[in-house]
This record gives structure tokens, C-alpha cells and sequence, in this order.
């Protein structure tokens, strides 16, 4: 996930290095409008954050369990940094394939190579199917790859030493592998996709990131698989901080308002304080592609990170209260709509 300079135009993305943030230059009558109309409604206030907030729940919707969304955080980073070409790698595919095959109606792998300037990756994206085929079309998605290198570790020594991401890979995964077993439990009243995307974070500059979400979204137009085409998605990127901070991100509010606004007005109802109702930077990452299709998406995600890209980014900065408050307002969505 990389900050976007162009944050009034998502269908001319233009590609960026990953250094820094960028500060963004917008003139001051669209920045007062934006921020007047997202006028801090239900902030967690000054001293809370996810590890002592509790989510209300709402009728209808099954409980998201926590503890085993956690173990699942905890498993992925069992097999050890996970970038493509790895032993680790190709172990957690096995593991989330298997997994997603226990609870789903559908499994396949999406598989594709990517050239990069040293070697030939052997990627694939995971796809699961729930509920009726021809019915609204839910994706839901998270990355399963983690980076090869900790480009902003505080020690030189360590920038090219691939990083465990606990937060920035597993917690999406961890989120969207509980929701699967409750799918299976409770089979929803719209058709679920489920893809983790590979490929997101592999290279130094968006050239050679975002492969999987890439190839998903050509890979629509073609005949077999037209088939996984959503209506409309949400993406889950670093969900598992505890000090979990979600404003709406940029690029999903300039391209689908109504839908972003209806998802954190959702969250506001259940309670969910963490989901900050105020417009934040314009993040690149997996949405980006799927955007630019014509589909849909919003970006949940947290990039106020401290350990992003670093050797730091383990599975102790991670909370299982962040990953119920990002998992309820999803169950929200699936079994009662917006």
C-alpha cells in the first residue's frame, strides 16, 4: 500500500516510489468541504483505542469470535515471512487454500506469472465462493503475501531482510478466514467472494506491486472468469494495530462516496469508534485496479502504522479487538446490507 498524490483522480493513478507520505496540496474550498462534511461524528476520544473498545453487535448479524480470528493472525506468521518465491510462502498458500476448502462453496487458485528485472514470480490469488451464484455479489479481500524487504527499518542492516507482517498481510487474511467459518455456519443472504490477493507488496516501487489485484481485475473480462466478477467490494489492509485509527481512505471516497459513506455510517451505528469519520490520505494499494474496472471498492485500512515495513511488524502490535471491530461491521454488511 503505497500514499497517492493525485487525490482528486483515482481513473489517472499516476505510480510512485514507497518513500514517505506525501503531503497532499488541495485547495481550500474543496478541503473545507470534504472536512465539513465528514465533521468528526464518533471518534474513539483521547486515551481509548481498539484493545479496551467494545462494539455493539447488531440484531441480525452472527458474532465475529475474536480469540480464533486471532489464532489465525498467529498461524500465518508461524510459517515466517512469506514473500513470493519462499518456502513460507508456498506453505501458507497450502494452509489458506485448505482452510478456505473447509467453509466455502468454491476454492480455486488464480494462478500467474510476473517478470520482474532479476527473476520470473509463480503467483497466485486465492478465490472463494459463497452463497447463490447469480445473486448481489459481495467481494471481500485481504493480501497474503508479506514484503521481501524492510526498506523503512530504523537499521540499515535490516532494509533488506524480509518482514514478518503480522498487521500489514496477515490481518486482513485473519479477519476474512474467520468470516469464512461463519459463512459456513450461517449462510448469507447475498453471494460472498472471497479473494486474497498475491503479489501486493513484492516490489520497491508500484511497478511491481498490487501483481494479484493486477491480473484479478483484467482477468474479469475473460470467459472463465467472468464468473468471480463482484458488484461492489471492500478491501482489509492492516487491520490488526491496537491502536486501530480507520478514517475513510481517500481514493474509495472520491470514486464511491455514497458507498463509504454508508459503510463508516454503519460503524458509527454499531458503536465502532474506531472507524473515524473524517477523510484520510489517498493510499495505493489493492482497491486501485478494481476501481479502475468499474468495480466498487473501499479500502478499510490503518496507515498510521508505526511499524509498517519494518522488522517490527509482529504479531505483539497486533490485537484481536481490532480485528472484531473490523470483522463486525463486515458481518454487518453481509447478512444485513447498507
Amino acid at each position: 500500500m503505497k500514499i497517492g498524490k493525485n487525490a482528486f483522480c483515482v481513473a489517472r493513478v499516476p505510480r510512485y516510489n514507497r518513500k514517505g507520505t506525501v503531503r497532499f496540496l488541495l485547495c481550500c474550498v474543496t478541503f473545507f468541504a470534504c472536512t465539513c462534511l465528514l465533521a468528526c461524528a464518533d471518534s474513539i476520544g483521547d486515551g481509548e483505542n481498539a484493545a479496551n473498545y467494545t462494539p455493539r453487535t447488531a440484531g441480525g448479524s452472527p458474532t465475529f469470535d475474536a480469540p480464533r480470528a486471532f489464532a489465525y493472525l498467529e498461524k500465518q506468521c508461524q510459517f515466517g515471512p512469506r514473500p513470493p518465491g519462499t518456502a513460507a510462502h508456498r506453505k501458507t498458500q497450502a494452509y489458506l487454500f485448505a482452510e478456505l476448502q473447509k467453509y466455502a462453496d468454491t476454492v480455486v487458485l488464480q494462478p500467474h506469472e510476473f517478470k520482474t528485472d532479476t527473476a520470473t514470480l509463480h503467483l497466485n490469488n486465492i478465490l472463494a465462493e459463497f452463497g447463490k451464484v447469480g445473486s448481489e455479489t459481495l467481494l471481500l479481500a485481504a493480501h497474503w503475501d508479506t514484503r521481501p524487504m524492510a526498506d523503512r527499518d530504523a537499521a540499515p542492516e535490516n532494509r533488506n531482510k524480509p518482514i514478518l507482517g503480522a498487521n500489514d498481510g496477515a490481518s486482513g487474511v485473519a479477519v476474512l478466514l474467520e468470516i469464512a467459518r461463519i459463512l459456513k455456519a450461517y449462510p448469507p443472504p447475498r453471494r460472498i467472494i472471497i479473494v486474497l490477493f498475491d503479489g501486493e507488496d513484492y516490489g520497491r516501487t508500484t511497478d511491481n506491486m498490487f501483481i494479484g489485484s493486477r491480473f484479478f481485475a483484467n482477468a474479469l473480462t475473460t470467459r472463465i472468469y467472468q464468473r468471480w466478477k463482484p458488484d461492489y467490494g471492500i478491501l482489509l489492509d492492516m487491520v490488526g494495530d491496537k491502536d486501530l485509527q480507520l478514517p475513510i481512505e481517500r481514493f474509495s471516497w472520491n470514486a464511491n462516496r455514497e458507498f463509504a459513506e454508508a459503510l463508516w455510517h454503519r460503524a458509527r451505528e454499531l458503536g465502532l469508534g474506531v472507524f473515524q469519520h473524517r477523510i484520510g490520505p489517498a493510499i495505493m494499494d489493492d482497491h486501485v485496479p478494481l476501481i479502475q474496472a468499474g468495480i466498487p471498492m473501499v479500502n478499510v485500512i490503518d496507515f498510521t502504522y508505526p511499524y509498517w515495513h519494518t522488522l517490527e511488524d509482529t504479531v505483539d502490535k497486533c490485537s484481536p479487538k481490532s480485528l472484531e471491530i473490523v470483522g463486525t461491521l463486515v458481518l454487518s454488511v453481509i447478512y444485513q446490507g447498507l
